[in-house]
C-alpha cells in the first residue's frame, strides 16, 4: 500500500516536500513506520522527537496504519 503522509516544520526540511509518500506493507504500525521512515531519511535520528499521528490522534508503536489514514510527522515544536 502507498502511504501519504504530511509533513511540517523540520520533518518538512527533511523530506524536502510537504507530503511524503511510502510504499510499505498492509498491516504496518506505528513503530515500524518510523524504522522505514529513518532508513530512508537518517537526519531524523537527530531530532529530539518524531510523534506520528493517525487519523488526528498521536499514535503509539503498537497503532496499526491503514491504507486510507490521515498521517503526519510532528517533529519537536518550540515556542513561548
Amino acid at each position: 500500500m502507498t502511504l501519504e503522509i504530511l509533513t511540517f516544520g523540520i520533518a518538512r526540511d527533511i523530506v524536502g516536500s510537504t507530503i511524503l509518500k511510502l510504499d510499505i506493507t498492509e498491516g504496518v504500525t506505528v513503530a515500524d513506520l518510523k524504522k522505514e521512515i529513518l532508513s530512508k531519511y537518517p537526519r531524523f535520528e537527530s531530532l529530539t522527537s518524531l510523534m506520528i499521528a493517525v487519523n488526528t490522534e498521536y499514535g503509539n508503536d503498537a497503532t496499526i496504519v491503514k491504507a486510507h489514514d490521515e498521517i503526519a510527522l510532528i517533529p519537536p515544536v518550540s515556542g513561548g
